[in-house]
């Protein structure tokens, strides 16, 4: 019986003898018992803490399900996620890496997603500094026919003047006791086209970028931005075929505290990055 019905029969059968027959509410003594009223409050407040209990089992239980694959699923291990388009799915992370790069993506828009935004990390990493460093990862994602002009480009764009002028020495290291920081972290992604082997895919997110040291001229600062990027499938993995970024969205600074040069340093040598997969 739901609570609608419970109290349409209360309205038809109130102040008669039938109440104490279909709902007693007394000891059976022929005496009417209490006001139906404090009963139905009981009764619904029985249901809410039911309703929020059986909310925190199934809750419990959706989080120790992760890593288990022994329940079978209606649902294809590559079927799309049923909410926002970066809630978590059953699928497990790639588990392969080419020059430390995550590879290995499933040829679906959920593939696509997760290695942009494993792309993203790579293209805004202190790698992207270092000449031969910066061609290996070019290599691993960006596709075979796109490499050379990519390479020319970003040649041009990581010039010796450039890495001066943020403090690098010109073949793209750090000056003797500083640390060098350059971390790109995706907040999300969202596919914004979509035509078989090819997948737009846009990248949220925050970065960091500076020196530390107690004489920087250029410390550590978060900036926020998009990286859109056009993949191709080739070579049985998603590859970059075209890539752009413009500034936001980005919140409102909070009122946190600026860490020390050596706190930040510190942070940057101990916390590792993740691989991003959906």
């Amino acid at each position: 019986m739901t609570l609608g019905d419970d109290h349409e029969s209360s309205g038809g059968y109130g102040g008669t003898g039938q109440t104490r027959t279909r709902l007693p509410d007394g000891p059976g003594d022929g005496h009417p018992g209490p006001r139906r009223g404090p009963a139905r409050t009981s009764s619904r407040s029985l249901v809410t803490i039911v309703g929020v209990v059986v909310l925190l089992i199934a809750a419990i239980a959706f989080a120790n399900r992760g890593g288990d694959d022994s329940a079978p699923s209606s649902k294809g291990r590559d079927a799309p996620p049923d909410t926002a388009a970066t809630a978590p799915t059953g699928k497990r992370p790639v588990d392969s890496r080419t020059a430390g790069i995550p590879s290995g993506y499933a040829r679906t828009e959920q593939g696509a997603a997760s290695a942009a935004a494993n792309y993203a990390v790579a293209l805004g990493s202190a790698d992207m500094f270092d000449k031969a460093k910066r061609d290996t990862v070019l290599g691993v994602i960006i596709t075979p026919a796109g490499l050379p002009d990519f390479e020319s480009r970003l040649d041009k764009a990581y010039s010796p003047q450039f890495n001066r002028n943020i403090g690098l020495n010109e073949d793209g290291t750090a000056p003797k006791g500083y640390t060098f920081v350059s971390r790109t972290n995706p907040i999300g992604t969202r596919i914004t086209k979509s035509s078989g082997d090819r997948v737009t895919v846009d990248v949220w997110c925050g970065g960091l970028l500076g020196l530390t040291g107690q004489n920087s001229v250029s410390p550590v600062t978060s900036s926020w931005f998009t990286i859109t990027m056009d993949l191709e499938w080739a070579d049985g993995d998603w590859k970059i075929v075209a890539h752009s970024q413009k500034d936001g969205p980005a919140p409102i600074p909070g009122d946190d505290k600026a860490s020390s040069a050596d706190e930040m340093a510190k942070a940057v040598q101990e916390y590792g990055g993740f691989t991003y997969a959906r």
